[in-house]
């Protein structure tokens, strides 16, 4: 990754001054993981070191759901997006051309995954989800990989029951985002939800990475009041992706700047990222046939 590194470095000093002749403006979608002025804040050193390269305005949007940019992108006003795997999926089978992935993030072991976990206070009693039956289970979003589509096909697996309200729990419930689901469940106006985390590090600090450290560290959440009952097998970490018909240049300029942000601005990185990280490496297509599979699967 470190040759990749240089290597985007040195294309990017001679694409940089070039690239603003190029376009008005750019424009980053974030998915609806955390409540809108969160992830304005998270991102607004990201977006400050893109208008500075670019040398154009360039824009942070965050529409209520996940869905709002994936139209985005579709529709031609977001020219770039960190999306998860079923995001991606959707936004691929309905328009294969619209986006390409170029880069993913990688975790402190090296690894490019991380899992759905479902958890609960530790005060309920609920410890697994055999303790679920006939109780609210909180999901994040219909199109997010670990808010709904890998628990909508691994936990029927273990249950035998279907994610319908009143079939094995007594509602399955969408919250809006993995931060509303946290914040519900250490409420207690939920009994249980799930989430995303990378699974490296200790419970007690949300993991390395994820919903569940951001919340941690906002401290919007006492890890130690939070139990996990439930994780789901590795799921490929969503890719950054950028709009297909953006001037080449410009792609890789962005690519450029998001892979050399930990060694740029750590802090930065840290935000962006949404906690620790190795870093980022390049992605395509290919990594995520098995989530569009999936997702053609529940179509």
């Amino acid at each position: 990754m470190k040759h990749f590194v240089a290597a985007a470095l040195a294309t990017t000093m001679l694409a940089g001054p070039l690239a603003a002749q190029e376009i008005t403006e750019f424009r980053i979608g974030i998915l609806g993981g955390e409540n809108a002025q969160d992830r304005m804040t998270s991102n607004e050193c990201f977006r400050a070191k893109t208008e500075e390269l670019l040398g154009v305005e360039t824009k942070l949007f965050t529409p209520a759901d996940y869905d709002g940019v994936i139209q985005g992108l579709l529709g031609g006003t977001i020219d770039m997006a960190w999306l998860g795997a079923s995001a991606y999926a959707k936004t691929h089978l309905t328009d294969p051309d619209a986006v390409e992935p170029v880069l993913v993030k990688v975790n402190v072991d090296g690894s490019y995954g991380y899992h759905s976990v479902g958890f609960a206070r530790k005060d309920s009693g609920i410890a697994s989800l055999e303790d679920m039956q006939g109780k609210v289970f909180g999901f994040g979003d219909p199109n997010s990989t670990s808010g709904y589509l890998i628990p909508s096909i691994e936990i029927p697996e273990m249950t035998g029951a279907s994610m319908e309200s009143d079939d094995y729990f007594g509602e399955v419930k969408f919250t809006g985002g993995h931060e509303q689901t946290i914040v519900a469940v250490f409420n207690g106006d939920i009994d249980a939800g799930v989430t995303w985390a990378d699974g490296l590090g200790e419970w007690e600090d949300g993991y390395n990475s994820g919903a569940l450290r951001k919340a941690s560290d906002a401290g919007l959440v006492d890890m130690n009041e939070l139990v996990e009952i439930w994780k789901s097998k590795p799921i490929p970490e969503g890719p950054i992706v950028l709009r297909t018909d953006l001037p080449e240049r410009v792609k890789l300029d962005m690519i450029a700047l998001m892979a050399s942000l930990p060694y740029m601005d750590p802090d930065c990185a840290y935000n962006f990222m949404a906690g620790e990280a190795l870093g980022m490496q390049p992605i395509n297509h290919d990594a995520y046939i098995s989530i569009i599979e999936a997702r053609k699967s529940k179509m």
